[in-house]
């Protein structure tokens, strides 16, 4: 460890006690009391760099309001996860991924040396905003990240294993580096990192959970659309496979009765009305990412599928 790097882990981890870690008390939907943590860094930042050191850790059980990523940098320790109800042992190399409101605690000691972990704190609303259009083309991520807007305490979380010559270990020593010697533009070289380190997350998580291989054509041509529903183009969905344009329309439509632009359309507002109901992006935000460069065209869409604008179907369907 240099000694840059070094100095940067020492100081994050002396600020770690220095946090504001008084917690809301507030209750579940069925009554149950809990706890909630607040953002601890500076409310203007959307991103925050946390470093715990030390042979012994033991965090009263709480949740979060903001996303969060865990990587066991030396050593590892647990993690106390509601969903589960039981200890998950983050080995080091390990990264634990937790949404908003999901609940979660570390545990840790050792005899052989200093547990060190790097978290990586990240505001709901920048998520969403930076981060959510990039990891969309996993449907399954897409509903992880979803999921907590849809049903508060989902409880969920992703638990991935990264090599210690991964770049996901460079990228947050990096972050570590930047963040304990803030800068103005501090946060918008944090931004892209993150961004690195997400779309290492999903290729990760696509390693760890493959997918039982689609058997047929129309299964896979489906599997493309859902991949990229804001983009896909017949013709691009063609040359992908191989066929005529011609064949592919007329496979889908003897299957699903649809047309091609039908089924893309139909995936497009499904997404839509997922990210109007479960963040605070804008309509004119949600309209960019299912495919809409003019939000004139995503209002007409809308309103002809559903038979209402957007606001009077949250209205209505809220």
């Amino acid at each position: 460890m240099n000694k840059l790097l070094s100095r940067a882990i020492t100081k994050l981890a002396h600020d770690w006690p220095l946090l504001n870690w008084e917690f809301r008390d507030f209750d579940l939907a069925d009554g149950t009391p809990d706890k909630m943590s607040q953002w601890q860094g500076n409310p203007k930042d959307d991103i925050m760099i946390v470093v715990f050191k030390g042979k012994h850790i033991s965090e009263p059980f709480h949740r979060q309001d903001f996303f969060f990523i865990d990587y066991a940098y030396h050593l590892g320790y647990n993690a106390l996860s509601a969903k589960s109800d039981n200890l998950i042992h983050v080995r080091e190399g390990d990264c634990y991924i937790g949404q908003p409101f999901s609940g979660y605690a570390l545990r840790g000691d050792s005899e052989d040396g200093d547990i060190v972990m790097i978290g990586v704190h990240i505001k709901k609303e920048a998520f969403f905003r930076e981060y959510l259009p990039a990891l969309s083309m996993d449907a399954d991520m897409f509903r992880f990240f979803l999921a907590p807007q849809t049903d508060m305490f989902s409880d969920a979380f992703i638990h991935l294993s990264f090599g210690k010559s991964s770049p996901v270990r460079a990228l947050l020593e990096l972050m570590v580096v930047e963040y304990a010697d803030r800068k103005e533009d501090s946060q918008r070289i944090l931004k892209p990192m993150v961004l690195s380190l997400f779309m290492h997350i999903a290729r990760r998580w696509r390693q760890e959970k493959p997918k039982a291989a689609p058997e047929s054509l129309f299964e896979k041509i489906v599997q493309h659309i859902n991949s990229q529903p804001d983009s896909v183009t017949l013709t691009e969905t063609a040359a992908h496979f191989g066929y005529h344009p011609n064949y592919i329309s007329g496979l889908l439509h003897r299957k699903f009765g649809k047309t091609f632009s039908e089924i893309v359309l139909e995936k497009r507002m499904a997404r839509a009305v997922i990210l109007l109901k479960g963040t605070t992006l804008s309509i004119e935000e949600v309209a960019g990412m299912v495919g809409y460069s003019n939000h004139s065209n995503f209002y007409k869409a809308f309103r002809n599928y559903f038979g209402a604008a957007p606001r009077e179907y949250l209205r209505g369907n809220g």
